[in-house]
């Protein structure tokens, strides 16, 4: 008998939006592990220290925490005691003049080592080492070094000189501190302005050379607006981690001598929540995320306002 077969009628092609559609749900799926870790290690702890800042809240379990609204704020602000101006004045200055000695000597020498060289890839990684180093480590080696018993004054004594306060003078010990924290931190912002230097053009370089132009006047008229963008990067990148600096403090100079090194980040850690202030503790840490965000803002904004009027006037 003549075999028999059933007609199947051609499947059509998905459409389209079909295919967009499952593509989206894969892309979204796929999303999913990495946005649960975000939200449970970053969006719930600041959602719970938001919620905190607005309580009296000492930390133990079996004593809930109690509403006060905006005690808190107005405690930093009002309380004599637990004046935090100090540390803000410690962090303000820490902040400025900490990111233009880093910004100044990273971008110094990334144009010194720019050229690819055995000796230049030796002296970037040898530069870039401090940064691995964890900044409590940093703050315990440099405490070895330069302490009231460090190697340094050991040194100085043995050849009959006198000792040099690195850490038991207020004002020796911050620019002791803001030192170490440029050597540990200039690092990062090397390899940036690095990175941005592969982008300035050597044939724009070499015309305005070729049109008399001198080492200086290249560097402002074709190096540094093409450098505009990592500049803006590294400004902001280290403006936020010198605002919350709190590991080098720790392991340098405990805050002191007295409060002339403690930070912001450090009255948070050290001092409000060491003596069961959580509430307190969480508005002070509230604040600061404030005040890093509006300074973020405020430094992009303005460097994009140089870089249209540099554009406008070219």
């Amino acid at each position: 008998m003549p075999r028999t077969t059933t007609y199947r009628p051609p499947v059509p092609p998905p459409t389209r939006s079909r295919r967009g559609f499952a593509s989206s749900l894969v892309n979204g799926l796929m999303t999913v592990p990495a946005a649960a870790v975000y939200t449970g290690l970053t969006v719930v702890p600041v959602g719970f220290a938001v919620y905190y800042s607005f309580t009296q809240y000492n930390g133990i379990p079996s004593q809930p925490p109690t509403w006060v609204g905006l005690e808190n704020y107005a405690r930093i602000i009002q309380d004599p005691i637990g004046d935090l101006r100090p540390a803000v004045w410690v962090t303000t200055l820490i902040a400025v003049v900490g990111a233009f000695l880093v910004n100044a000597a990273a971008l110094g020498l990334a144009l010194l080592l720019r050229r690819t060289t055995p000796f230049n890839t030796f002296a970037r990684v040898v530069m870039f080492y401090p940064h691995v180093l964890s900044a409590l480590i940093v703050g315990f080696l440099w405490q070895a070094i330069l302490g009231p018993q460090g190697a340094v004054n050991n040194l100085l004594e043995s050849t009959g000189q006198s000792s040099l306060p690195f850490l038991a003078d207020p004002d020796w010990a911050l620019a002791t501190l803001i030192a170490v924290i440029v050597w540990a931190q200039f690092g990062v912002q090397l390899v940036l302005y690095l990175a941005g230097l592969q982008a300035v053009s050597p044939e724009l370089q070499e015309a305005a050379r070729l049109d008399g132009a001198g080492g200086i006047q290249v560097f402002r008229h074709v190096t540094w607006p093409a450098l505009a963008p990592t500049v803006t990067v590294t400004i902001v990148t280290s403006v936020l981690s010198l605002l919350k600096v709190y590991d080098v403090v720790l392991g340098l100079t405990n805050g002191g001598p007295g409060d002339a090194t403690q930070t912001w980040a450090y009255e948070v850690l050290a001092v409000s929540f060491a003596n069961n202030k959580v509430g307190l503790a969480c508005a002070q840490a509230v604040l600061l995320v404030l005040v890093a965000g509006i300074l973020s803002f405020t430094i992009i904004a303005l460097r994009r306002r140089a870089e249209e009027g540099a554009e406008a006037v070219g």
